[in-house]
C-alpha cells in the first residue's frame, strides 16, 4: 500500500503538469513514465558501474558509453532549466536516446517508436525532473506502488471501450485461477499490464522460494508473460508499469490482437486473463480468420472470447470479464460463442457483478466467466454468484464500505462440493448443464435464481381511513390552541 508521503510527492509533480499546461491525464503519465525510465536507466547503469568496481572489470554491456554520459539522470538532473530543456530536444539529446541508443538496454526502448516529448518549458522539465528525483523509489515495490498510483489518475474511460480495470477486481479474478509457476499467461487487450501485475504479484507471494532456481527466474522475467495493445501510449505505459514491478523483459506486441497481424497466436498461452473492449463492432473484413469461424460477429467482446480460446493451449483457463449482453443476447453470434464454451469447451463459474464496479468510468453491468480450453466439452454444472457488494460504494465516489463478496466469492469457487447443497435462493448455486441448454444457453443469473418474497400484511381501508381522520382531529385540535395562544 502506497504511503500517504509519497502520494503527496506524486500529486504535486500532477499538480506541476497541469498547471504547466498538460492537463490530459494519458499524456502526463506518458512524459513522467519517460522520465522515470530514464531514471531507470541510469539506475541500472550505477549498478553495472558497482559491479565492474567490485569485480576489478570493465563494464559489462554499459548503457551510456563515454559519450553519452551527460544523457544520464544524474548528470543533467542539477543543470540549469534551459540547458537540461535543449539536451532533452536537440539531437542525439536525451530524448533521443531514449528512442534510439537506450534500445540496447531494455525491452521499453522497442515501444518508443512514435513517442513525443511534450513538456513545453524549462521551468516545468526542471521542476518534475526535481521533483521525481526526490521520490525515494527504494525497491520494486515501492516503485510499483507509485507507478499503479499514477495510473488511478486515469479518471475517465478512454476511446475504443478502454477503461481501468479495478485491480480488487483483477486480484478475484487471479485468485480464482490460482497461476502457477509453470504458466504462460497472456491478456489480449493489456493496456496498462493490471493482469500481468498482479499475477507477478501471485507468483511472488506463493512460489518466493521457487523463483531464486534460475529456470524458474527465466520463465518469469522472460516467458510468462505476454500481451496484445494496439494503443502505442497505453503500450508505453503497460510495459513500463510491468518493468516497474520487476518485470524486465514481458512480451508484449503492438498490435491488433484481433486482426491477421496476430495470427500466430495460437494455443501459446496456458492462462487468458482480459477485460476486453466491449464499445463498438468491428470490420469483419479486418478479423482473422481462425476467430470468425469460431463467431461469426462484428461485436469486439464476443470476438475476444473467441480470440482467447484460440490462443490457448489445450487444457488452458481462463476469467473473462464481459458485459452482460454476452450472457443473454438473442442474435446468433451471442448464442454462438455461448455453445462454444458450454458444448466444445468447459465452463466453469459466472459471477455477475453490480453496474457500479467500473465506475466513475462507465455504469455497465458486467460478469466474469471461467472456463478451460478443451475442445471436447465437459461442461457439468455451472456455478453462478450474485455479487452484490465489492468493499466500495456503487456510485462515482467509490469510497470504501463494510460489505464485500469478493472473500466468499474466492472460497467458495475453491470448495464447488458445498455448493451442491445451495438452494436457488442463495447468493450463489449450481445449474446443470441441460437446463441451461433448454434455456437456449442463457447464462443470467436471474434466469436461474429464485426471489422469495416476503408477505407483507396491510390493514383494512376502512381501519387506514379512520386513523388518517384521528390524525385530522389531532392537527385541527393543535392549530386551533396555537390560535388561542396567539389571541
Amino acid at each position: 500500500m502506497i504511503k500517504d508521503e509519497l502520494k503527496s510527492q506524486i500529486n504535486k509533480v500532477w499538480e506541476a503538469f497541469w498547471t504547466g499546461g498538460l492537463s490530459n491525464p494519458i499524456t502526463v503519465i506518458e512524459q513522467m513514465t519517460y522520465l522515470l525510465f530514464i531514471r531507470r536507466l541510469d539506475e541500472l547503469q550505477t549498478q553495472k558501474e558497482a559491479k565492474a568496481t567490485l569485480l576489478k572489470q570493465a563494464i559489462e554491456e554499459p548503457i551510456y558509453n563515454e559519450s553519452e554520459l551527460e544523457l544520464r539522470w544524474s548528470r543533467f538532473k542539477n543543470m540549469d532549466p534551459e540547458v537540461m530543456h535543449r539536451m532533452f530536444t536537440k539531437n542525439d539529446g536525451v530524448f533521443d536516446f531514449l528512442r534510439n541508443v537506450g534500445s540496447r538496454s531494455a525491452s521499453f526502448s522497442k515501444f518508443m517508436k512514435g513517442a513525443t516529448f511534450m513538456i513545453p518549458t524549462p521551468r516545468l522539465l526542471a521542476q518534475v525532473v526535481e521533483m521525481i528525483s526526490n521520490i525515494d523509489m527504494v525497491d520494486r515495490d515501492t516503485k510499483g506502488d507509485v507507478y499503479e498510483y499514477l495510473l488511478s489518475k486515469i479518471a475517465s474511460a478512454g476511446q475504443n471501450g478502454q477503461f481501468r480495470t479495478p485491480r480488487h477486481i483483477i486480484r478475484m479474478m487471479v485468485d480464482m485461477v490460482q497461476p502457477t509457476l509453470e504458466d504462460i499467461m497472456c491478456d489480449p487487450s493489456s493496456g496498462t499490464c493490471g493482469f500481468h501485475v498482479a499475477v507477478s504479484d501471485y507468483i511472488r507471494e506463493h512460489y518466493e522460494k521457487e523463483l531464486y532456481n534460475e529456470v524458474n527466474r527465466d520463465h518469469f522475467q522472460n516467458k510468462m508473460f505476454m500481451g496484445m495493445e494496439f494503443d502505442p501510449t497505453m503500450i508505453r505505459i503497460g510495459a513500463m508499469n510491468l518493468i516497474l514491478h520487476g518485470i524486465e523483459n514481458p512480451q508484449l506486441m503492438d498490435v491488433d490482437a484481433l486482426s491477421e497481424a496476430n495470427s500466430g497466436f495460437t494455443e501459446k498461452a496456458t492462462l487468458g486473463l482480459a477485460n476486453p473492449p466491449f464499445k463498438g463492432s468491428l470490420d469483419r473484413e479486418a478479423v482473422d480468420g481462425k476467430i470468425l469461424s469460431v463467431v461469426d460477429s462484428k461485436k469486439t467482446e464476443l470476438l475476444f472470447l473467441a480470440l482467447i480460446l484460440k490462443g490457448l493451449k489445450l487444457g488452458g483457463r481462463a476469467a473473462v470479464i464481459v458485459p452482460d449482453g454476452v450472457l443473454f443476447g438473442s442474435s446468433k453470434a451471442h448464442l454462438q460463442i455461448r455453445k462454444e464454451l458450454i458444448d466444445r469447451q468447459r465452463l466453469q463459474a459466472v459471477i455477475s457483478m453490480p453496474s457500479g464496479v467500473f465506475k466513475p468510468y462507465a455504469g455497465v453491468s458486467t460478469a466474469v466467466l471461467l472456463f478451460t480450453k478443451t475442445n471436447s466439452g465437459g461442461t457439468d454444472k455451472v456455478w453462478f454468484y450474485d455479487m452484490q457488494a465489492d468493499g466500495l460504494s456503487l456510485d462515482d465516489k467509490r469510497q470504501p464500505i463494510e460489505a464485500n463478496d469478493i472473500s466468499d466469492i474466492i472460497n467458495r469457487y475453491h470448495n464447488l462440493k458445498a455448493e451442491t447443497q445451495r438452494s436457488r435462493t442463495d447468493k450463489s448455486f449450481l445449474v446443470p448443464v441441460k437446463e441451461i441448454q433448454d434455456n437456449k444457453y442463457d447464462l443470467s443469473i436471474n434466469r436461474y435464481k429464485e426471489v422469495v418474497y416476503e408477505e407483507k400484511v396491510y390493514e383494512k381501508p376502512a381501519v387506514i381511513i379512520s386513523q388518517i381522520e384521528n390524525l385530522d382531529k389531532e392537527r385541527a385540535d393543535l392549530l386551533k390552541q396555537l390560535k388561542g395562544m396567539l389571541a
